[in-house]
């Protein structure tokens, strides 16, 4: 397939729309409205998820709600997955 310097564009736009990962922050949220931090933030992909962890640790999952519960065993107070680009 041959494009002209238009259509290519036009192509790479589109491939990256659709390929576009979904960025997340993970948030662990103290008592009732009280205070809350970000524990990690990820980029989630059709079928897999990446956190990154401060620190620089980086948890993989199969999506970013797991990711999520995973970041919220052994520690205080619930997580909480917060889609960046506001959609669900």
């Amino acid at each position: 397939m041959t494009f002209d310097r238009k259509e290519y564009e036009e192509f790479v736009a589109a491939m990256i729309e659709d390929e576009r990962p979904r960025m997340f922050a993970v948030l662990r949220e103290y008592g009732e409205c009280e205070d809350a931090e970000v524990v990690a933030w990820g980029f989630a992909w059709t079928g897999h998820a990446t956190a990154l962890l401060p620190g620089g640790n980086v948890l993989r999952s199969g999506s970013a709600d797991r990711a999520a519960r995973v970041l919220e065993r052994g520690h205080h107070g619930p997580t909480r997955l917060v889609w960046m680009d506001h959609s669900a």
